[in-house]
């Protein structure tokens, strides 16, 4: 068994992606673009927010792992795996997630819920090239192929993929993107001179939402 040949990027097509034909999510209300706004950085920030991600599997038990926040917008959160991934075939049977953005002082924390469908062909490409050298790299050599080799071979494909390409490469064709489509936000925030304190958004139907979003303070 070997990894990929350390002159030639080869490319393994994943699954075919299209946009979805269901009406996208409405977009977030001013009040909470503008907390996103103060917590995370902007999408040119070479360093990217890392956030847990839950997803459901087919027993209907939760699933969750880290990965980095690529970008986001008022229509929502984008991430990037590899098309193979457990996750991208969890989130293809059932739509339904959550993420978890701890701040790294651990004084604030962003949690959203809703739904994952294929991120936008420009927001794949633009992720890509956002990403460090390491990482682009990691993109073509995190096959289950290298993750089988003994660590020795395993570090001798990495160096010689780097030596042959360097960080002049494009995205594999498993390069795939999630926008998650928040219905619900909450904003956990500490305060050092009282309770803890949660700001919520909530998109529904009822009357109070009025088909739309709702925000809603809870007890830390």
């Amino acid at each position: 068994m070997s990894g990929p040949e350390p002159g030639r990027i080869r490319s393994v097509a994943g699954p075919k992606r299209t946009l979805p034909r269901e009406a996208p999510a409405r977009p977030l209300p001013p009040d909470a673009l503008a907390l996103l706004t103060a917590w995370l950085p902007q999408d040119d920030d070479p360093d990217r927010p890392v956030m847990q991600l839950a997803t459901v599997d087919a027993d209907g038990a939760p699933d969750v792992r880290t990965v980095l926040l690529s970008a986001w917008s008022e229509a929502g959160f984008v991430f990037h795996t590899d098309a193979r991934s457990r996750k991208v075939q969890q989130l293809t049977a059932d739509v339904r997630v959550a993420l978890v953005v701890l701040h790294p002082s651990g004084s604030r924390q962003l949690v959203a819920r809703g739904r994952a469908v294929p991120a936008p062909a420009e927001a794949d490409a633009l992720a890509f090239e956002r990403r460090t050298e390491s990482q682009r790299r990691l993109a073509w050599l995190n096959t289950l192929e290298m993750a089988q080799l003994p660590p020795e071979q395993r570090a001798a494909e990495w160096a010689a993929f780097a030596e042959a390409h360097g960080s002049d490469v494009p995205p594999p064709e498993t390069w795939s993107g999630r926008l998650v489509q928040p219905d619900r936000l909450t904003f956990w925030q500490a305060d050092p001179a009282g309770p803890s304190h949660r700001v919520e958004y909530r998109l529904g139907s009822s009357a109070e939402a009025a088909g739309g979003w709702s925000m809603h303070h809870l007890a830390g």
